[in-house]
């Protein structure tokens, strides 16, 4: 997670931008947010962070490690040289897409959108395409195959099953004495990151005196919801950073 922020930190000293009125991010981005102002809290007036996780659960290891093991169990995985040897495990990549999205949705979304409704283009009952759900799957694991690469999806994978960084005992001491406020938010229908990762951090924070605010947004879409239009949760972030131009201004 540290690589991705000093990524980060060096476009922006490229830019010539030197302090940011907040940083913000949803899932792996609000472990970056987390990670970024852990880490360098001067760099920062303010921290956003949504739907994240300062520790994974073996839940949520678990199912990455599943989707691991398909990419790699591909035979055109090719012990990782897929790409000089002009292959690419696309069977694996499509399979762990497909899975993870299952754990982005709700069970209510899922029901709301397709219920047990057939696939129009199955004839017959079988093995193959027999309901809506399952279209939408394999649609949306063909897709990620044209926008991602599978060492990608390994890595990214494994740097947010190590991410723990209230382990290092000097991370909230960095924050001591900086004027730096958080935002942190979960949804309460998000079961991949649940409000119990969002409460940790809240209450790590707390515990060195950080200014932290805390929003439970209701949602019926699961983890997803951080991508979408929901105005109570776009409401709360703009009152937020409006809140925080006004300090930086004063």
């Amino acid at each position: 997670m540290a690589d991705f922020v000093t990524v980060h930190r060096a476009l922006l000293a490229h830019l010539g931008v030197t302090r940011l009125l907040a940083a913000v991010g949803g899932s792996l981005g609000g472990m970056q947010v987390l990670e970024w102002a852990l880490t360098y809290p001067d760099d920062l007036a303010s921290a956003v962070v949504i739907a994240a996780s300062s520790r994974l659960n073996a839940q949520n290891i678990a199912f990455s490690a599943v989707a691991r093991r398909a990419i790699m169990d591909d035979p055109d995985f090719r012990d990782g040289q897929y790409a000089r040897e002009r292959a690419n495990p696309d069977v694996g990549l499509r399979t762990a897409r497909m899975m993870a999205h299952i754990t982005y949705l709700s069970e209510e979304a899922l029901s709301e959108k397709f219920g047990r409704t057939p696939h129009p283009g199955s004839a017959k009952p079988g093995f193959g395409i027999d309901f809506a759900v399952e279209s939408y799957l394999d649609h949306q694991g063909q897709v990620f195959l044209e926008r991602f690469d599978a060492l990608s999806y390994l890595y990214l994978s494994r740097v947010m099953d190590y991410f723990d960084p209230f382990a290092d005992p000097a991370a909230l001491a960095r924050l001591a004495g900086k004027d730096l406020r958080f935002l942190v938010m979960s949804f309460d229908s998000d079961w991949r990151f649940s409000t119990d990762h969002s409460r940790r951090i809240v209450r790590r924070l707390e515990r060195a005196g950080q200014r932290v605010s805390f929003r439970e947004i209701p949602s019926r879409m699961g983890h997803d919801s951080f991508l979408l239009t929901i105005p109570r949760y776009h409401d709360t972030i703009r009152a937020f950073l409006d809140r925080a131009l006004e300090e930086v201004r004063a």
